[in-house]
């Protein structure tokens, strides 16, 4: 039962029907420099919106920011038109513009992807980025025992606290896959191969990271840098094609998006998925329905707000990655193979110990660390050093 949690939510997105009451109004969202095509953040930050406009009746308005000089004109510019019943802002980089645009426009509904701004007219929506990125680590190192692999990777976008949440769940995450392995193969731990690039922009970035991972064993390669995951996915391919192996290890492993679909489904093993699409769109519907407030909205495992990956999953992906223009229409049905016969790749014990893992964040039972400060990710990286020297 506890799989289907937040499933409302979800459905919400999938086939929500119209509300039967015409609703007149508008709504805006505005992105931060990373911008549409990422196939991950941003588009989920639109998608999210753009389906609440629509179930709703409302009039959408998308402000692309094409620096951070640009985060708050574009929100005063929305602002002063007294004309949207909320704004929302996709990303953590637009905290600091909002704070200051909430305070010269209080009576300005806003809601924020990603920080917290203490104002009453404020909707901070956060995620459990750490819940879901456990899963995948888990997943990461008990693929690397089964495989002889001695490492799993991950490409981080620029430091800041989001991404210290991904960072400190995934090294718990190869931790306890590490464990588990010990238990089932009786191998050694795996180690951990991490890089912050500095960018959510540099798919090139991306692609040499990922590279120089997959050289020295990596299993798989944890996308956190949003558009950087095209790039990883790209050395990822042309690894397998040098190789000429079509599925297994090295895996992708997507972000936010359940990007599993990406490259015809041949590479992508699973996803940590980040709903900033149902993020959004519960913004949207509190306010339609005279619920909004402002402060914080914490959505992990439990909400339906994070998780990993899952064939229902898959299917409205590949109808998000088609709407996109990234994926032919006629390569649905080769992309649920390819995908099938990817996951097939990896023994049923290692699906039934992520389940497991997952079973026991839901309960209580398995806390998955966290950090927001960069002594608290020092801290986190000091007890789960997972082969550093």
């Amino acid at each position: 039962m506890r799989k289907w949690l937040g499933l409302t939510l979800v459905m919400a997105l999938v086939a929500a029907p119209a509300v039967a009451q015409v609703v007149t109004g508008k709504v805006a969202v505005v992105l931060d420099v990373g911008g549409r095509g990422d196939l991950s953040f941003n588009d989920m930050g639109f998608k999210g919106t753009d389906q609440a406009a629509k179930d709703f009746g409302l009039e959408m308005a998308e402000v692309q920011s094409a620096t951070a000089a640009d985060y708050l004109p574009n929100l005063r510019n929305l602002a002063r038109t007294g004309q949207y019943d909320l704004i929302i802002c996709v990303g953590f980089l637009l905290g600091d513009a909002l704070a200051q645009a909430a305070q010269e426009f209080p009576q300005q509904k806003f809601a924020i992807i990603d920080s917290v701004v203490d104002a009453p007219n404020v909707m901070s929506i956060v995620f459990r980025e750490n819940e879901m990125s456990a899963l995948v680590g888990a997943l990461g190192a008990m693929a690397a025992a089964h495989y002889g692999y001695p490492n799993v990777g991950v490409v981080l976008g620029i430091e800041i606290p989001v991404l210290y949440h991904f960072e400190a769940g995934y090294r718990f995450g190869i931790d306890w896959g590490n464990k588990k392995a010990a238990e089932v193969l009786g191998t050694k731990p795996v180690g951990l191969l991490y890089t912050y690039t500095g960018s959510f922009s540099d798919i090139a970035l991306g692609k040499a990271a990922t590279e120089a991972m997959l050289a020295q064993g990596a299993v798989g390669v944890y996308n956190v840098a949003g558009p950087l995951g095209i790039g990883d996915l790209e050395a990822i391919t042309e690894f397998h094609r040098n190789r000429g192996t079509p599925s297994g290890p090295p895996y992708y492993f997507g972000v936010d998006a359940n990007q599993d679909w990406l490259g015809n489904g041949q590479h992508g093993l699973a996803s940590g998925m980040k709903r900033v699409d149902v993020g959004c769109y519960s913004a949207v519907e509190a306010v339609v329905k005279g619920t909004f407030t402002g402060g914080v909205t914490s959505l992990g495992l439990a909400e339906g707000g994070v998780g990993i990956s899952k064939f229902v999953d898959l299917l409205e992906f590949i109808d998000f990655g088609i709407s996109a223009g990234a994926l032919k229409a006629e390569d649905r049905d080769l992309t649920i193979a390819n995908w099938a016969v990817n996951r097939g790749t990896v023994p049923a014990w290692i699906w039934r110990a992520v389940d497991e893992l997952e079973a026991g964040i839901l309960d209580g039972t398995i806390v998955v660390p966290t950090a927001d400060t960069v002594d608290e990710m020092q801290a986190v990286r000091a007890r789960y050093t997972l082969g550093a020297p």
